[in-house]
Order: structure tokens, then C-alpha cells, then sequence
């Protein structure tokens, strides 16, 4: 009788149970959902404030102030409104804090908060609206995102013992980007070789063979990986043709650029200092080489362009002709299809000279002094930018293929190698057209990896 009684007891409590699970979904499906699940691997749960915790299960309705938690061996990949995909890592902590999205609005926010693990995203339409309306927030810095594909890692000790499990060596974490952007004011684009637009909001990376586009009202200043620097005017259409440049062998470096339209300011860096032949730039009346220079490029029309110097030589030479003009300090030359004439003045002196702004090079593209092993968040950009803002302050842009990390006391850097961990990581990308194989496939000792074959 007492056994008959206990089962009947386990009965009714289950049935209990089972009944205040499908309330809380019920109740969490009649909330407004910001997303849903789009699979499920392992133990996992979601938990709105004030409610009972739900299974995570593919099609899982969620909701803004849901915390979703995975457990050992178990990864989520979760799809928000805007298109915003990510994957949450086994053993992780992720709170949806703010979420708005409405298509069109320029008050679209999302807002999460990463309390431990990581994730792997890819991120939608918010994220590509102001600079600063997706975020993720965790105890370390504030990871800033601008239309990216990234991974992001609160790393403990089982971060340097996954790395130790890699066989195969990962690249020296290099920053590949050609340039970035600072100071920009207005609406400023990229358009790569495929013709796909993109904006660039401050500290994104510009890559050789891509075209910069101002719009009216807006300059910006790009600076290159020699400290080359251009200040950018309004209307301006701009090309990166080729930009080569290894510190330690900077005569072995080029520098060739386009001015298809518009103004600009230019200061040219090591590459020119060490090897002035391998710097020039060219636009729609003339090329220019220089000699260690800073010089304004003004072609407003397309058919003339005007030239004045300002420090070191330049010289200019007319399209089809053989021989060009050399321009010292204070000496100017305007130049059309069909004739050339002296300048004795500016014609850009309302643009900012690029010398005339600070500029931290190492916050752009160095900061050492991290190890792959150490305890922090680690960040990987595999496409798109990332701005990582410490407590103190202090910021760090990535670009493309490059790995931030931020200590706990707000010390930002990036590691001079790849972590095995980003590198070789078997976790399924958010994108993946079939993660429960990949999963497999990891089980099996057979994961993915993030570097190029």
C-alpha cells in the first residue's frame, strides 16, 4: 500500500510539475517574442523574470529579460527578430536585457549581457543601424558591435586546456585590415570588390581594393598600417589599390591610391620615408609622386584637379605626358585634361591636416602583451568590426580576422597568436546548414576550425 501510494504520490507530483512547465511556456509565449530557438543540443533552460524556467527546445519562443543557460556538452543557436543569429557555448550565461526591433526604426537597441561561456554570432539589422545600438556587456569590457560575425569568450582555465588539446599550429593574430577610420563625422561607406556597401563608423578596417564613399557633410581620417593618414572631405569617392607594408621590412612596402572624386589631405608614413617609389597616387587629371610628403588632392570636378604642398616634394604628372612638374613646400598646381596652371594658395584649409589629430597606433593596430593562456575575454572578428570598451575607458578595434582580449582590470591588448581555442573551435556557427552533425563530428575529435585552409 505504501508503495502503491508513493507511485501514485511521484504521479500527481509530476503531473504537477509537467503542469507549471506548460504554464510558464504558455505564459511566455503570450509576452511579445523577440526570437526564438532555431536548435537545441543538450541541457539547457530559459528563464523570464518572475517565472518558472522553460527547456530550451527548437522553437522556443523568447523574450527581452530572458536568461538562457547552457549545461556541459550543450550548445543553443537562437535566431532574434533583426536576423541576429548566435550560438551559446556549453556552460554559458546569456541575459537578452534590452531588445527593440522594429523594421526601419532608428530606435532599434539590443543589449545582452554575457555572464559566462561565450558565443558565436552573427548579427542582424540593428547592428547595422547607429554605431551604438547592439552591444553585449559582461564583467570585463563592453563589446560594441557594427554589423560583425564574431566570437566572443569569457575564458577560466578550461580555455589554456582546450588550446592544449590542438594538434595543428594557429597563425600569428595579424591585423589584416589596410587601414582604419577615426574622426568620422557623417555617413561614411566601404564598397568591397563584390560591389556589397557597408558603413564605417570609427575604428573600422579598410582593406586593399575596397572604395571609401563619403556622403555630403561627412570627412573622416583613415589611417594606414605605416602611419600613412588621409583626412577625407565631403563627396568623396576614394580607392585603397594596393597597400603592402611588414614593419620589420617597411622598404619592402607599397602604397597606391585613387582619388576618383572629391578631396582629400594626405601625410604619407614609413613606407614613403624608406622608399619613396613606391608610394603614388593617382586621380582622374594626374599621378603624384612624392618625397616623403603632405599634400591636398582637390578634384572636385571630374575633369580638373588641383594639387598644393605642404610639406616635403611632390611631383605631378599629367595624364599621357611623360614628364611632370615638382612642387615644393607652399607651391600649388592646378591641372585639367587640357591645360595646367600654378596655384599660389590652398584650396582646402576648411579640411583638418591628418597630423593635426591624435592618432594611438597601437590602440589601432598593436597592443601586445597578452598571452592566449591568460584569464579574460577574448573576442574574434570573423567579419565586420568590433569595438571593445573597457570599464577604465580605454577602447580596442578589431577588424577582420583579428583577436582582442580585455583583463578583468579593464587592460585591453591583442595576443600575439591566435588561441588554439578560437582557432580550432568546434562549436557550430550560428549559420551552420547542420550543426547536430558538426556536433557529432566534434564528439568524434573531428571539429571545425576558423583558419583558411
Amino acid at each position: 500500500m505504501f508503495a502503491l501510494t508513493s507511485r501514485r504520490g511521484a504521479l500527481q507530483y509530476f503531473r504537477h510539475v509537467l503542469g507549471l512547465a506548460l504554464l510558464a511556456t504558455a505564459l511566455g509565449s503570450m509576452a511579445q517574442s523577440v526570437g526564438q530557438v532555431e536548435f537545441s543540443r543538450g541541457a539547457g533552460v530559459v528563464q523570464s523574470p518572475g517565472q518558472l524556467p522553460r527547456i530550451l527546445g527548437q522553437g522556443l519562443p523568447l523574450q527581452e529579460g530572458d536568461r538562457l543557460t547552457t549545461a556541459d556538452d550543450s550548445n543553443v543557436i537562437v535566431k532574434l527578430n533583426d536576423g541576429t543569429r548566435m550560438t551559446l557555448r556549453p556552460n554559458s550565461e546569456v541575459i537578452v536585457q534590452k531588445y527593440q526591433f522594429k523594421e526601419g526604426d532608428a530606435a532599434n537597441t539590443m543589449v545582452l549581457q554575457l555572464l559566462r561561456g561565450g558565443l558565436r554570432a552573427l548579427t542582424g539589422s540593428i547592428s547595422k543601424g547607429a554605431p551604438d545600438a547592439a552591444k553585449i556587456q559582461t564583467a570585463n569590457a563592453t563589446i560594441m558591435i557594427r554589423g560583425t560575425e564574431f566570437d566572443a569568450r569569457l575564458c577560466g582555465p578550461e580555455c589554456k586546456a582546450e588550446s592544449a588539446k590542438a594538434t595543428e599550429k594557429p597563425r600569428p593574430n595579424t591585423v589584416q585590415a589596410s587601414a582604419k577610420l577615426v574622426s568620422a563625422q557623417g555617413e561614411i561607406n566601404a564598397i568591397d570588390g563584390t560591389g556589397t556597401k557597408r558603413k564605417l563608423p570609427d575604428g573600422a578596417a579598410v582593406f586593399a581594393g575596397e572604395t571609401v564613399e563619403t556622403g555630403p557633410g561627412a570627412k573622416g581620417i583613415l589611417v594606414f598600417r605605416d602611419d600613412s593618414r588621409l583626412s577625407l572631405g565631403a563627396l568623396t569617392r576614394f580607392k585603397v589599390d594596393s597597400f603592402v607594408y611588414d614593419a620589420k621590412n617597411p622598404a619592402e612596402g607599397s602604397s597606391l591610391l585613387s582619388l576618383l572624386r572629391g578631396s582629400m589631405r594626405a601625410l604619407t608614413g614609413v613606407i614613403g620615408k624608406t622608399n619613396t617609389r613606391n608610394v603614388g597616387f593617382s586621380t582622374p587629371t594626374a599621378t603624384v609622386g612624392i618625397r616623403g610628403t603632405g599634400l591636398d588632392l582637390d578634384c572636385a570636378a571630374t575633369d580638373s584637379c588641383s594639387f598644393y604642398t605642404w610639406l616635403g616634394t611632390i611631383e605631378v604628372t599629367q595624364l599621357g605626358q611623360t614628364t611632370g612638374q615638382m612642387l615644393g613646400v607652399g607651391q600649388g598646381l592646378y591641372v585639367s585634361r587640357t591645360e595646367t596652371r600654378p596655384l599660389t594658395a590652398p584650396t582646402l584649409e576648411g579640411l583638418p591636416r591628418p597630423d593635426s589629430v591624435p592618432v594611438n597606433l597601437d590602440q589601432l593596430f598593436s597592443g601586445g602583451g597578452v598571452s592566449g593562456d591568460d584569464e579574460g575575454l577574448f573576442v574574434y572578428v570573423r567579419d565586420g568590426n568590433v569595438e571593445i570598451v573597457s570599464a577604465g575607458g580605454g577602447s580596442l578595434y578589431l577588424g577582420r580576422g583579428e583577436t582582442g582580449f580585455a583583463h578583468r582590470d579593464g587592460q585591453l591588448g591583442r595576443p600575439e597568436i591566435m588561441p588554439a581555442f578560437i582557432a580550432f573551435d568546434s562549436v557550430p556557427l550560428p549559420n551552420s546548414s547542420n550543426p547536430m552533425v558538426l556536433n557529432v563530428l566534434s564528439d568524434l575529435g573531428k571539429g571545425s576550425s576558423n583558419l583558411c585552409p
